[in-house]
C-alpha cells in the first residue's frame, strides 16, 4: 500500500473507488484491517464513494514517531493526512471506538469540511475509570467450536465477545487481533499517559447527518455515555444493538450494514 510523509511519519494508507471521500480511522491498537472488514462490503455494493483507510501511528504498517506523544497529537496527523491527501475536499467520516473519539476532533476542527459522520462503538470519555461501563456478559456461545481454540485464544475471544461463535472469531482474527499483533506496544503506552483532548472536543454541534452504533453489552466503551454528547447531534440516528459488544460491526453484522446504508441514504437526499 501507498505511504503518505506527514511530519516526517510515513502513514500508510489505502484508497478504493472514486467519488465522496470517506475517511475510516480504526480504534487504539488495531489497524485499517478492522475497518475495511466491515465497511468494504458495504461501500463495494455503492457508487460514488473514494473510501480511504490509514493506519494511525504505531498501529498497522504505520510507525510511531518521538514527535508524536498524545492523543492532540494524534489528531494533528490525522488532519494533516486528511488535508495533504484531498486538500480543500468535504469528507464523510466513519470513526470506530478511539477513532470515534478522533472523529469528534476533526469535526471540532474542521466541522465545514464534514458532510457526514458514522460513529461505531465509540470512545467518549478517555478514562476507564470514568466510563459507565456493563458488566461483560456471553450471550451466544458454541462450545463444540470454543473447544478447538487454544486456552489462550478462548481467554481472548471470552474477554470482550458476546456472541463466541465460528465466524466471530474468523472475522475477530483476520480483523481485529491481525492488527493489534503488530502494534508498537512501547508508542501506544507513552500516547495512553495523555490519551484524552486537552480541548473542549465537544464545544460545536453538528447538524449533519450521523449515526451512533452502540452495543448494548459493550464492557469496553459502554453506551450510556453516548447520551452526553447526542444533543450535539440534532440529525443522529442512535441506536443501541443487543447482541452486541465492542466488535458490533461483526456480531450483528446485518443491522450494521442496513444502519450504515441508511445513513448512507439520509446523506444522499440532503444534496
Amino acid at each position: 500500500m501507498p505511504k503518505l510523509s506527514i511530519n516526517d511519519l510515513e502513514i500508510n494508507f489505502e484508497m478504493i473507488g472514486e467519488g465522496k471521500p470517506v475517511v475510516m480511522i480504526h480504534g487504539f491498537t488495531p489497524d485499517s484491517r478492522l475497518m475495511k472488514g466491515c465497511m468494504e462490503p458495504i461501500f463495494s455494493k455503492r457508487e460514488g464513494y473514494k473510501r480511504i483507510y490509514l493506519d494511525l501511528p504505531g498501529m498497522g504498517e504505520t510507525a510511531g514517531s518521538e514527535a508524536v506523544n498524545s492523543t492532540d497529537d494524534m489528531l494533528e496527523i490525522v488532519i494533516n493526512f486528511i488535508d495533504t491527501l484531498i486538500p480543500g475536499q468535504s469528507f464523510l467520516l466513519v470513526g470506530e471506538s478511539y477513532g470515534g473519539y478522533l472523529s469528534r476532533g476533526i469535526i471540532a476542527k474542521r466541522k465545514d469540511k464534514v458532510e457526514g459522520v458514522a460513529f461505531i462503538c465509540p470512545m467518549i470519555i478517555p478514562e476507564m475509570e470514568k466510563r459507565s461501563l456493563p458488566e461483560h456478559v456471553v450471550i451466544i456461545e458454541d462450545e463444540e467450536f470454543i473447544h478447538k481454540l487454544s486456552e489462550e485464544e478462548r481467554e481472548d475471544f471470552r474477554s470482550n465477545h458476546v456472541v463466541l461463535d465460528q465466524n466471530t472469531w474468523f472475522r475477530y482474527k483476520n480483523e481485529v487481533v491481525s492488527g493489534c499483533s503488530i502494534a508498537d506496544q512501547q508508542f501506544l503506552s507513552k500516547i495512553r499517559q495523555r490519551y484524552g483532548f486537552q480541548f473542549d472536543v465537544d464545544s460545536v454541534s453538528f447538524e449533519s447527518p450521523s449515526v451512533f452504533l452502540l452495543g448494548l453489552q459493550d464492557s469496553v466503551v459502554g453506551y450510556k455515555d453516548a447520551f452526553n454528547i447526542l444533543n450535539n447531534f440534532p440529525r443522529a440516528t442512535f441506536a443501541i444493538l443487543d447482541k452486541a459488544g465492542h466488535n458490533l460491526q461483526i456480531e450483528q453484522e446485518v443491522l450494521f450494514n442496513n444502519l450504515i446504508n441508511e445513513w448512507l441514504d439520509r446523506l444522499v437526499e440532503v444534496k
